[in-house]
């Protein structure tokens, strides 16, 4: 069993919790999950490190309640229990084990939508432990589902904000927000690292293919099971077959097959409607692993 010993509030269906796991924050590195199961009859829900702390041994997650499992981990408070927490599972960002002077050459934009905001973070936090200025951009779809911004503005050099309906920042996708400041403000960067909703990722890489810049998105929003033993997080990228959970969740954006992993994410879209219209709660309706 693992205490949950702090949880606040970002945003509206979207919490912070500190989890107290000493063995999965020691080994935590930017890049990795973990995976959260509720209680006895609960899925397994893979979730990105937020960030994590050794000293108090806890790991900071970020949930966006949306199917019934998320619900029900969202419901928690401070003092309740999770009955696993396993991790850290994927493999860590790639820059992590390069040469950290090869790494200082580059400038990174990282562009993060949505909750996409909570994996963004431990990596603009370990490049500014490491001495590196980075420049970040948080889309949200109106301004009181920004979160984050306040912390990322302690790590990165520049933050950026876009909205859809222009509520806060820029008035626009995240893309557009890129054109203003690569084309229009003159801003360069050697490479784009994209975490959030998986059309957001298809476009960003498809810009950034256009303008030529390298870039990594993060294929956690088809992860199921965690361990590669289900299939489902199955992802073509470079014509060949890799697994999100196992051989990623980090792959070379202008090489996947979004389009397949589109319809990937949609495969049980009508259940979870379907479910949400009869305002089924119980865990046994959400084992068909659809959207969690």
């Amino acid at each position: 069993m693992y205490k949950i010993v702090e949880k606040k509030n970002l945003a509206p269906n979207i919490v912070s919790m500190d989890v107290l796991a000493p063995r999965v924050a020691n080994s935590a590195q930017p890049g990795q999950f973990v995976i959260v199961i509720a209680d006895e009859q609960g899925e397994r829900i893979p979730l990105t490190i937020c960030d994590y702390d050794k000293e108090k041994g806890t790991v900071n997650i970020v949930i966006q309640a949306m199917g019934c499992s998320t619900r029900k981990i969202a419901a928690l408070e401070e003092g309740d229990y999770l009955k696993d927490f396993v991790g850290p599972l994927g493999r860590p960002s790639e820059y992590v084990n390069e040469d950290i002077d090869d790494v200082k050459k580059r400038k990174v934009l990282f562009v993060a939508g949505g909750v996409g905001a909570a994996p963004v973070y431990p990596q603009a936090k370990w490049f500014h432990e490491h001495g590196i200025g980075v420049d970040v951009i948080i889309g949200a779809k109106t301004k009181e589902l920004v979160i984050l911004e306040d912390k990322m503005k302690e790590v990165a050099e520049n933050v950026y904000v876009s909205t859809d309906d222009g509520s806060y920042g820029f008035n626009g996708m995240v893309t557009g927000l890129m054109e203003e400041l690569i084309l229009n403000q003159g801003k360069k960067y050697d490479m784009v690292i994209a975490i959030g909703p998986m059309i957001m990722m298809k476009f960003v890489s498809l810009l950034t293919k256009k303008l030529g810049i390298k870039t990594v998105v993060s294929l956690n929003p088809i992860m199921v099971d965690g361990t590669g033993m289900c299939g489902a997080c199955r992802v073509t990228v470079g014509n060949e077959t890799k697994f999100a959970c196992v051989d990623g969740p980090e792959f070379d954006g202008h090489q996947v097959d979004f389009d397949e992993a589109l319809k990937r994410l949609a495969q049980y879209r009508e259940e979870e409607i379907e479910l949400a219209k009869k305002g089924e709660t119980k865990t046994q309706t959400c084992q068909h692993g659809g959207a969690n």
